[in-house]
């Protein structure tokens, strides 16, 4: 198994931790936190990529979503 996905699983793990941790402590900004990182997460343990490369697929992402957003046009 690809360590990258090995490590994927992990963010995941964490992201989880996180976002229920959150809830439990009415840290609404922290359940956020660990939904991105559950997010990226998912996308390094299936695609088998390095964490910078994915947040800079994430960061591209959401400038695509932001130009295409009408609300900031």
């Amino acid at each position: 198994m690809n360590w990258d996905r090995i490590a994927g699983k992990w963010q995941q793990l964490r992201g989880a931790a996180r976002q229920g941790w959150g809830r439990f402590t009415g840290n609404y900004a922290g359940v956020a936190a660990g939904m991105r990182q559950q997010m990226l997460g998912k996308i390094q343990g299936t695609y088998g990529i390095s964490r910078e490369a994915n947040e800079k697929r994430l960061a591209e992402w959401r400038a695509r979503q932001h130009k295409s957003d009408p609300i900031h046009k």
